[in-house]
């Protein structure tokens, strides 16, 4: 037993540091900490008494107590409590920490508690944190599998999100933009009476503009409504000049993006002074956007696709052409998954074939720009690293302004249709990652070059060999519902590698419909038959529909990212019901549930339940005269 303690409390310190949350074995050189467990033995004797772990985040006091074995987690009473009886602390994780929590919050200063009950190993565990405060009172908290959540950085929002209850900045940040798309969505339809197509290019088409008055070549107070020069033509003339000075090349390119804001000098309504807003919407709409805005995009440093969230929240409103073209356009959460699950490295070419607003670009872009200090590669990241190509022409121009509100990284989008390009000239851009959400639902029988799984093979075939290639799909695609679909998932593993399939929340995209999944491959090498691919069952993300709001982020998300990211690079082992390694073939169904099978062995408490239940339904039965069930001899009244 002493073994399996130490295998535990070594596993526990691997998790600590990995963190970076430094506690204290067996002990506590901060004064009134040891003191306190002077007195903190568990048998309630008084005497000295030491939890496994414990230690000070900002005014938080951690304290940890571990067992080696599951069913040491924790005893709960008839009344559903956890059971504060001397025996019950001392043998069972969660009881133990309990004690201890308590203990340090009633003889210390420290007022805010977080005691865990960790027991297991590395591959099959329980880590449940409990908050105690200073008047004992304690609240259970949902299970966590690493201590992400408890570092410097995170520990505050974690304790106003899981412990308080209530929005984080970011949060807040985020219900807002959704308040504001809402509300300018409305004034687009009530002022400019728009097209659905028309709302995101008026909003992007004016943050342009924006961004020329900090040239003083453009002003809002300059639209004053006038016939002769109107608004549309100032706010057209602004967005021309800073096409200009973002060096937007050829010139085809900028023409091409430039038909599509031609919306702002034909529409008469935009440039008619509203006599309910005493101006006109063109103002109306700059002032908004201005206020809400653009500074947020301009002077905050994040992967938000803010563009993208306006497309996605007008097009939610107006049901829109969105989802006939197949346009899903992807969550913030999930474009940063994307970069870290290829280990992004500011030195990578980034490509993204199917770009939309630009969403995944944004992301690689933030991501490299964070991985270096020198000002000469990241403007090769900006000029150089980031490539898209999009087929719609609104969306490339929404595409080109997010890019140039980023600064730069436009000048490598091209609007054409990726399945026309050829795969040997795309590969001549060297690029080493493709990320790629693709249009949905948009494949058949008689186009089967529209499947999904058809667009991950040209994208593979597309790029340098050993490039990653990450791409987020529905689930019916990696199972092959179609003989055409089929053929192409042999074809990949004739020329690429396939990696890995991670199993999403089915809400991801949320209002739409889709059961998505991340495939990951390594382009350019034939996939070795014996080769282990992880197949892992993520769909509990962290990730919870909030009513008026859609996908929000729970404070257990970052801690299970973290788990998905170290199971992934092999940093721990995880249980078959999370991640499952094997081998492959063209015909399986490329999911954790096609390979998941249950091999836990029971623990000795669940083998005792199941025979008890076991003999009380067979003593049950023979009572009622049906020993025949269990091959057992007629009763004598039944002869009769």
């Amino acid at each position: 037993m002493a073994k399996k303690e130490a295998v535990t409390d070594l596993w526990v310190h691997g998790l600590l540091q990995k963190a970076g949350v430094n506690l204290e074995p067996q002990g506590s050189t901060i004064f009134e900490i040891n003191e306190a467990l002077k007195s903190a033995s568990k048998s309630g004797s008084g005497k000295v008494g030491f939890p496994e772990y414990v230690g000070v985040i900002k005014d938080f006091l951690l304290v940890i107590e571990n067992k080696p074995e599951i069913s040491k987690h924790s005893k709960i009473t008839e009344s559903g409590v956890i059971s504060n009886e001397s025996k019950d602390v001392k043998n069972y994780a969660v009881n133990g920490a309990l004690f201890y929590g308590k203990h340090l919050a009633k003889n210390t200063s420290y007022k805010k508690v977080i005691a865990f009950g960790i027991s297991g190993d590395q591959k099959k565990h329980r880590i449940s944190p409990i908050y105690i405060d200073e008047t004992e009172y304690y609240r259970e908290l949902p299970d966590v599998e690493s201590f992400i959540s408890f570092t410097d950085k995170n520990i505050e929002e974690y304790y106003v999100r899981e412990i308080l209850k209530e929005e984080t900045d970011t949060q807040k940040e985020l219900s807002e933009i959704l308040k504001d798309a809402a509300a300018l969505h409305e004034d687009l339809r009530n002022y400019g009476n728009l097209k659905d197509i028309d709302k995101p290019l008026i909003v992007s088409g004016i943050l342009l503009a924006l961004r020329e008055a900090e040239s003083r070549n453009f002003s809002i107070e300059e639209l004053t409504g006038d016939d002769v020069s109107t608004d549309g033509q100032k706010i057209y003339g602004a967005i021309q000049s800073n096409l200009t000075r973002s060096k937007v090349a050829p010139e085809v390119k900028k023409d091409k993006i430039l038909s599509q804001f031609s919306i702002f000098k034909d529409s008469v309504r935009l440039n008619e002074v509203n006599k309910t807003l005493g101006k006109t919407p063109l103002k109306h709409f700059a002032e908004f956007l201005n206020d809400r805005i653009y500074k947020s995009i301009k002077y905050s440093s994040t992967s938000e696709d803010y563009l993208g969230r306006f497309y996605g929240e007008f097009m939610s409103y107006s049901g829109g052409d969105g989802q006939t073209l197949g346009i899903v356009l992807t969550p913030k959460h999930i474009t940063d998954l994307f970069c870290d699950l290829v280990d992004i490295k500011f030195d990578d070419v980034v490509l993204d074939p199917c770009a939309g607003t630009a969403g995944f670009l944004v992301a690689a872009m933030h991501h490299m720009l964070a991985k270096t200090e020198s000002e000469v590669e990241k403007k090769k990241i900006r000029q150089e690293r980031l490539h898209g190509i999009e087929d719609q022409e609104y969306m490339f121009t929404i595409a080109t302004t997010n890019m140039i509100l980023r600064g730069d990284g436009k000048s490598n989008l091209i609007n054409g249709d990726f399945l026309k390009e050829n795969p040997s000239k795309i590969q001549l851009k060297q690029a080493s990652v493709g990320m790629m959400n693709p249009p949905y639902s948009q494949g058949s029988k008689s186009n089967p070059s529209l499947y999904e799984i058809s667009f991950t093979e040209h994208l593979l075939d597309s790029m340098t060999a050993g490039g990653r290639v990450i791409v987020i799909i529905p689930q019916s695609s990696v199972t092959g519902k179609t003989n055409e679909e089929q053929a192409i998932k042999s074809n990949i593993l004739k020329k690429h590698t396939l990696e890995g399939v991670i199993t999403l929340n089915k809400d991801t995209f949320y209002g739409v419909g889709t059961m998505p999944c991340i495939a990951i491959f390594t382009a350019g090498e034939r996939h070795p038959v014996d080769r282990l691919c992880k197949f892992i069952d993520f769909r509990s993300d962290g990730y919870k529909v909030s009513p008026h709001i859609g996908l929000i982020e729970t404070e257990q998300a970052k801690d299970r990212k973290q788990h998905l990211l170290d199971v992934w690079f092999n940093r721990i082992e995880a249980d078959s019901r999370f991640c499952v390694n094997t081998t492959v073939e063209p015909d399986d169904e490329w999911l954790h549930s096609f390979y998941y099978f249950n091999d836990d062995v029971p623990t000795d408490d669940e083998f005792e339940r199941t025979i008890g239940d076991y003999l009380s339904f067979e003593f049950s039965m023979i009572m009622q005269n049906r020993g025949y069930l269990f091959d057992l001899p007629e009763s004598k009244k039944e002869k009769e």
